[in-house]
């Protein structure tokens, strides 16, 4: 599995420090906002060639971690 510290990456160079995918000028919001409107994750990373499989599923387990971590804090 990948490691977070190789999913995302945030630059004030890049994208205005929009966090993205790694080695990539993908937003991880791009991939939420496509599951969000139904798209499968293979459709995302056919649009998006530079984002590997493994580091899209990464994002969303992070995402979960996060999710989780904020409600069980609440």
């Amino acid at each position: 599995m990948t490691s977070t510290s190789r999913v995302i990456h945030s630059d004030p160079d890049i994208l205005g420090g929009t966090p993205v995918f790694v080695d990539t000028r993908v937003p991880i919001k791009t991939l939420l906002d496509y599951l969000e409107a139904g798209d499968s994750l293979d459709e995302f990373l056919d649009h998006f060639p530079s984002v590997s499989r493994e580091q899209a599923i990464a994002a969303l387990e992070l995402a979960k971690e996060m999710l989780t971590a904020y409600a069980n804090s609440a």
